[in-house]
């Protein structure tokens, strides 16, 4: 079957040249080609011929096939299709099954398909969120809550360690600072911690997330159960966030070292997506929603904490005690209130008072009295012990020293671990050489001393000459008895005889 360009450079080539022969010449193709093409203009009354759909080569079956789509309300796939042909007597090919099967739905979908109202959101109004599927940290699964609002398509992602009911708080908390204010009504799918039950189609509401919707002058509604389409948006910003998030080999995207990367990743993609054009209002979703802060309600100054747990004032240890047992927590939250509760085998310590709204900061697995579980994390590094000290210059001179380089740190520390005598005045010496010889040949042999353990005067200067010229400076040595100079006792062997 010949494209439509083709055809219309056909009839353009016989309009030219009014021969069946010519135009063939011109157009690259066969005279029959031409008269066919020429012939079924005619017959149409002008214009491009429409060319007639091929039969069926189902033929008999096209009936059946039709009446599986039919039972099946347009979902069956081809191949379940094509397998009861085959048990029926059908020796056509699959590739020609699928193409019967597509035209039975396409006729399906004509008669019986959904049909859509656009949806025009007033802004100020309707937020969605859904979740999806998060990358593994630490070889632990992940979760994206992904908030989206309707009228400027502002998006919120953030990642979670699961969907209990506190982490849905903390999320839906941290998300609604982000917009700068609660919205009338909130839709999302019937998880557990929202929907507890359906009952004649009618939702009942979990009275914990009945109660956040209070705290915040949020209603929560939820979509019809199975039916994501209900909530496109919030779909949408799942797919956008996991196919950038999650690392696959389509965006080359390496593991993430820990959570807090995650997160940081997280707000960049954000930032990213809501500074860009959007597809449909044509304007950045940042700059809309400025405009829709306006219509958007005051959040309260404290995030609700009921399902968070139990209260905890951090020490200046940097620890809290639940149970009798001490977990730390971020150092950075010294004399701060926290929340702890139990989950499992798990202790989850949540920051609320934050301003960007409740943070989780610690996970702990449970523990006794007696047996603290302490993070390094959560501390700063330590101070450099006594065994791990390094040379810090107090003086120009020994400044001058220590700008030699490392081997000059080395020779001064094993020189004082040594009790080398003179270190200072060594230490000049040092310099001194170095302006004559060079600071890179003058190290040198300082790392020599040192790993040589040499301190004694005139030892620098040796290994220094040594070094430049390829000799060794000889050192005084001890004369033997037989050659010395010294008269023997030999004429005093038979006195007082």
């Amino acid at each position: 079957m010949k494209k439509a360009e083709e055809v219309m450079e056909i009839l353009e080539a016989f309009d030219l040249i009014g021969s069946l022969r010519g135009a063939a010449g011109l157009a690259g193709c066969d005279h029959k080609t031409v008269a066919h093409w020429v012939a079924a203009r005619d017959a149409a009354g002008g214009g491009l011929p429409v060319p007639a759909r091929a039969r069926s080569m189902v033929g008999p079956f096209a009936g059946k096939v039709e009446e599986l789509v039919w039972r099946s309300h347009g979902k069956i796939r081809a191949d379940r299709a094509h397998e009861t042909l085959v048990a029926m007597g059908y020796m056509g090919s699959e590739r020609t099954t699928r193409r019967a099967v597509a035209e039975a739905k396409r006729r399906w979908r004509q008669e019986h398909g959904r049909r859509y109202r656009p949806w025009i959101p007033e802004p100020g109004l309707w937020m969605q969120w859904d979740y999806g599927d998060g990358p593994e940290v630490g070889g632990r699964a992940t979760v994206l809550f992904c908030a989206w609002l309707a009228w400027s398509r502002f998006r919120v992602v953030l990642p979670l360690w699961d969907k209990t009911m506190p982490s849905v708080v903390m999320a839906l908390d941290r998300a609604l600072r982000g917009f700068g204010g609660a919205l009338t009504y909130a839709l999302t799918d019937n998880e557990k911690t929202v929907s507890v039950d359906q009952v004649c189609g009618i939702a009942v509401r979990n009275p914990q997330i009945v109660s956040v919707g209070r705290h915040y002058g949020l209603t929560v509604a939820t979509c019809v159960p199975a039916d994501p389409e209900s909530k496109g948006g919030s779909e949408a910003t799942v797919r956008i966030a996991r196919a950038d998030l999650v690392p696959t080999v389509h965006n080359l995207r390496s593991a993430y070292r820990d959570f807090a990367e995650l997160e940081a990743e997280c707000e960049a993609f954000c930032e990213r997506v809501n500074a860009r054009e959007h597809r449909v209002t044509r304007r950045p979703p940042a700059v809309m929603l400025a405009e829709e802060r306006e219509r958007l309600h005051l959040l309260p100054r404290v995030a609700h904490t009921v399902c968070f747990g139990q209260t905890r004032k951090v020490d200046r240890q940097s620890t809290i005690s639940v149970g009798g047992a001490i977990y730390s927590v971020p150092s950075s939250l010294v004399d701060e209130r926290v929340w702890a509760r139990a989950d499992g085998s798990e202790l989850i310590v949540v920051h609320a008072d934050s301003p960007e709204g409740p943070r989780e900061v610690a996970r702990h697995k449970l523990t006794t009295p007696g047996s603290p579980s302490i993070k390094d994390e959560h501390y700063p590094s330590r101070p450099v012990g006594a065994l791990e000290r390094k040379p810090r210059a107090r003086s120009h001179d020994e400044a001058a020293f220590l700008a030699l380089g490392p081997g000059a740190e080395a020779w001064l520390i094993k020189a004082a671990a040594a009790g080398a005598s003179r270190v200072r005045r060594k230490m000049a010496e040092a310099v001194d050489l170095a302006k004559l010889h060079g600071g890179e040949q003058v190290e040198h042999a300082l790392k020599v001393c040192a790993d040589a353990g040499r301190f004694a005067e005139g030892d620098l200067a040796a290994i220094l000459a040594h070094q430049q010229a390829g000799t060794v400076i000889p050192f005084p040595t001890k004369v033997s008895e037989e050659s010395s100079l010294q008269r023997s006792t030999r004429s005093w062997k038979g006195f007082g005889r």
